[in-house]
């Protein structure tokens, strides 16, 4: 029992001890105070600096973290899409090489503005090759589309019927494009068995330059005109 009487009296003379300490404090002079205040004040105020470090730094820190855990998927998705292509990268070359030669295949048969005229001869020849004869050869009205421009032509031959046949096929195998339309095949009265072919050829050729420049103003100001 004597010990813990004195146990008690220690305990209450360092409680005494800690408040006596924080009596009478100069906050003109904090480095007069004694240890326990000293060490109070450094613990609150770095309580403070790590609350304020918290709310002012560590937070839009937080939301930066979370922002980019939220993109973390796209970009696997990303990654993957692109590691896919790296590993075909040959492949796609050779395609890609494939493709530039079928497209500049397709472009040998489209003549440009200037080819125009030995094109429409090449269609007459290829009638009188077989002995045909041409009752109409009227070239109709341009029409322009994005890159091309198509040229119809309304014919009319006189002939054979395997000679007719024989134009159609030349007319196919021209080096450029030549399609037939609307044919139509009747018997020629008193032409002791000659036929007539109705048809409307239609040839295609490269836009210049400038005419895509002008045909692209004209969308331009199109399109302008139409916003309200």
């Amino acid at each position: 029992m004597a010990t813990a009487s004195k146990f008690n009296v220690d305990l209450n003379s360092v409680f005494a001890n800690a408040q006596q300490q924080f009596r009478g404090l100069n906050t003109n002079e904090p480095g007069q105070w004694p240890l326990l205040p000293k060490l109070a004040t450094f613990v609150a105020i770095a309580a403070v600096v790590v609350l304020l470090g918290w709310f002012l730094v560590l937070t839009d820190k937080h939301d930066e973290l979370e922002a980019e855990r939220a993109r973390e998927p796209g970009l696997r998705a990303d990654y993957r899409a692109k590691l896919a292509q790296a590993v075909n990268l040959e492949e796609l070359r050779k395609q890609k090489i494939q493709v530039q030669e079928y497209v500049t295949q397709l472009e040998k048969q489209l003549p440009g503005k200037a080819e125009m005229d030995a094109l429409l001869s090449d269609i007459n020849q290829a009638g009188l090759g077989r002995g045909l004869q041409f009752e109409l050869f009227r070239p109709g009205q341009v029409a322009v589309r994005d890159y091309y421009a198509e040229l119809p032509i309304s014919i009319k031959v006189t002939g054979r019927y395997h000679d007719i046949g024989a134009f159609a096929a030349d007319i196919a195998n021209l080096s450029r494009i030549v399609t037939l339309h609307d044919l139509q095949i009747a018997p020629v009265q008193n032409g002791g068995g000659a036929l007539a072919m109705d048809a409307l050829t239609r040839t295609y050729r490269y836009l210049d330059q400038s005419e895509i420049d002008a045909q692209r103003a004209a969308q331009a100001a199109a399109k302008k005109g139409a916003k309200p």
